[in-house]
């Protein structure tokens, strides 16, 4: 098979707030953690088990800057992407880290943004900052298309 698929769905809670990186040019980067839960009952005790996966979650530019304005830690977050790896050197030793590179997100649920209780689906607002050419992203949380 010639072709392959690098792509992640991960539904989870920030375990800290989006740091931000601003570049020359307008570009940005955000950074933040999720974690992602599992529960099964132990055969041998009954007892419950949740074990938790952290995760290292990269947005960029548009999307960075959503998530600065409107995610907090705790919030639920829908992320889409794909995952990546990179390495590094640090005094002489060979690091590396793997990241979930989100293309798409969802706000399940935001602190930040109390008044407003629906999804907010991102990648509506930024395709439709990108067709009109919009520097600023508008509220659309009234376009539900069901």
């Amino acid at each position: 098979m010639a072709n392959s698929l690098n792509k992640v769905m991960l539904i989870g809670h920030l375990g800290d707030e989006v740091k931000m990186h601003y570049f020359e040019g307008g570009n940005c980067i955000g950074r933040f953690p999720i974690a992602t839960n599992e529960s099964y009952s132990n055969r041998q005790t009954g007892e419950k088990v949740t074990t938790t996966e952290w995760h290292n979650v990269v947005v960029r530019n548009k999307l960075a800057e959503l998530c600065e304005k409107f995610l907090s830690k705790g919030d639920r977050v829908f992320i889409e992407g794909k995952i990546k790896t990179r390495q590094w050197e640090q005094e002489g030793i060979k690091r590396y880290t793997t990241e979930i590179h989100a293309l798409d997100m969802t706000f399940l649920t935001t602190k930040k943004d109390l008044n407003n209780p629906a999804p907010m689906n991102t990648s509506h607002e930024i395709d439709e900052a990108k067709s009109t050419g919009q520097n600023s992203l508008k509220d659309t949380t009234d376009d539900v298309p069901f």
